[in-house]
């Protein structure tokens, strides 16, 4: 019994062999899964809720010696307004966020220990980039500052 004539017409040649129709199942199969899921995304509009930080440049200066802190917006990015914000000091600013600084702003906050016994001598001033449409906020800029 000659068994290489068997093989060849099971097996056949290099010219008639095909992927094994398994794999191409599978392959079809990956292919559909991954179309229905980019139309979902688009029809669903799944990446649309995606937020975007605001975006603003602040510089702020510590002096020590004055006690005051100097605050200056230099760009605004895609941020409507900066507030100024610090838990530590009494008088201004305010922990409530009042202030809305814009390009070009320059605000300095001066320390007055006589004005309340309650103030503390240290703390952290920050700026906080709005965008009033989607009511984002994201801090831009921080200054420790230290008058004892």
């Amino acid at each position: 019994m000659d068994l290489k004539g068997l093989k060849s017409k099971l097996i056949g040649s290099d010219d008639e062999r095909a992927v094994s129709p398994v794999i191409g199942v599978i392959l079809m199969v990956a292919i559909t899964v991954i179309l229905a899921a980019v139309i979902a995304a688009f029809v669903l509009d799944l990446g649309g809720s995606v937020g975007q930080e605001a975006q603003a440049g602040v510089s702020m200066e510590v002096d020590n010696s004055a006690t005051e802190v100097q605050v200056e917006v230099t760009s605004l990015g895609n941020a409507d307004h900066v507030n100024i914000t610090s838990s530590d000091w009494d008088n201004t600013p305010s922990s409530s966020e009042t202030d809305y600084l814009k390009v070009g702003d320059a605000v300095t906050y001066n320390y007055d220990s006589s004005s309340s016994d309650d103030l503390t001598e240290s703390g952290q001033m920050s700026a906080v980039a709005v965008i009033n449409e989607s009511e984002t906020k994201t801090q831009v800029g921080s200054e420790e500052w230290d008058f004892s």
